[in-house]
């Protein structure tokens, strides 16, 4: 979930940072204030690990089919989804504008044996270009979306993947992550602002005017019974895969 200022403007609202900064320490409590991306997580990289496979040719049941490759988490929080990419071969940035998420993210990293590199930033700042560029739900939280996906798009190298997934904004959503997530302090209150979900055909038109080509969109589903999974319904939740070149 989880991004100052530079020739783009700043994309980062400085009110979310200190939102998500304040939950730093708990990030890694799959029972605390984070719980809902813990449950995020598997179907997340299910869907990291699908698009992976298909762009690269990879072989499915390799363990590390981001070897020689780069990566670059933006909005990583504490590191959840960049230890996995760790995991899976690449070499990781993971970039947050709260200093207390990489303070928490990198200690956990070091426990982890896991060489992250990590740093306090907005996607202003960043400089070089990557394989594999990852924002997940961390659009609705910047201040300038627009200005957001044009700093992911150049951050992406020629052949390069860029992955997103954010709330749709839709009566379900509201729904689910405002009035009863919220609502009954599953995720914490102030967590989202409705009216800063982006539908599938709003971020489709950010990043083709960014200069990518969207080659994906699933949706993202939560069912009672199975938690959090994969679905051709964007009404909640949605993924959004694009290329460079």
């Amino acid at each position: 979930m989880n991004s100052a200022s530079s020739t783009m403007g700043s994309t980062i609202d400085p009110s979310e940072a200190a939102h998500f900064g304040r939950m730093a320490a708990d990030w890694w409590n799959p029972a605390g204030s984070s719980a809902m991306l813990h449950k995020l997580n598997p179907p997340r990289l299910r869907y990291i690990r699908s698009r992976i496979d298909a762009h690269w040719g990879s072989d499915p049941a390799s363990y590390a089919p981001l070897a020689d490759k780069t990566a670059l988490d933006v909005g990583c929080g504490a590191g959840l989804l960049c230890e996995p990419l760790a995991r899976l071969g690449a070499t990781v940035t993971g970039i947050d504008p709260a200093p207390e998420n990489v303070e928490a993210a990198a200690v956990h990293a070091a426990r982890s044996g896991l060489a992250i590199g990590y740093r306090a930033a907005g996607i202003e700042e960043v400089t070089g270009r990557y394989d594999l560029v990852t924002s997940l739900e961390v659009i609705e939280h910047v201040a300038e979306p627009a200005a957001f996906v044009d700093g992911l798009a150049g951050a992406v190298a020629d052949g390069g993947l860029l992955i997103l997934s954010t709330p749709n904004r839709t009566p379900l959503s509201r729904l689910a992550l405002i009035t009863l997530a919220e609502g009954t302090r599953r995720i914490p209150h102030g967590t989202h602002d409705w009216e800063k979900f982006l539908t599938p055909d709003e971020l489709r038109a950010l990043v083709e005017d960014a200069g990518l080509t969207v080659m994906d969109v699933q949706g993202l589903a939560f069912s009672p019974a199975r938690g959090f999974e994969l679905s051709e319904s964007t009404a909640l939740d949605y993924f959004m895969t694009a290329v460079r070149g």
